[in-house]
């Protein structure tokens, strides 16, 4: 149920980001899903994409920093009020979301988002409990 996300520490100038992307387009890996947050000195990349293990080994091979995540994707019912709902089941047994993004979806009635909490193992859990629908890895790779 957990997705494998890239975490890619980059300096804060320009043609930094491009750079990762033209080294993973270089490799053919597609990325799936990406968030960038920054500071004044450097940047996050968290990267979702098709070939973990390659785009790792890639962006090591060019000097780049590159950590590794479990996150989680999940289906969020693409209406008002859908996001709350999730958010609303993790909330109320006080699991913490420490941050989240949308990943881009062709077509469907909802959305998936991936996100990262303070305890993985438990949100899975309660998510499950309440119907929410978690995608594995792999689809989360292939979509």
């Amino acid at each position: 149920m957990k997705v494998e996300q890239i975490s890619v520490f980059l300096e804060n100038k320009a043609g930094r980001l491009a750079e990762v992307t033209k080294v993973l387009g270089e490799a053919s890996v597609n990325i799936r899903a990406l968030s960038l947050a920054d500071t004044t000195d450097f940047g996050i990349l968290r990267l979702i994409v098709d070939n973990y293990e390659k785009a790792r080994e890639v962006l090591k091979q060019h000097g780049f920093t590159v950590g590794k995540t479990e996150v989680v994707a999940i289906e969020v019912p693409d209406r008002p009020g859908g996001l709350a709902w999730v958010l609303q089941i993790l909330s109320n047994s006080n699991v913490n979301v420490e941050y989240m993004y949308a990943f881009v979806q062709h077509s469907g009635k909802n959305a998936v988002i991936i996100f990262r909490f303070d305890n993985l193992e438990r949100a899975i859990e309660l998510l499950q409990q309440q119907g929410v629908r978690i995608y594995r890895g792999e689809e989360v790779y292939r979509l």
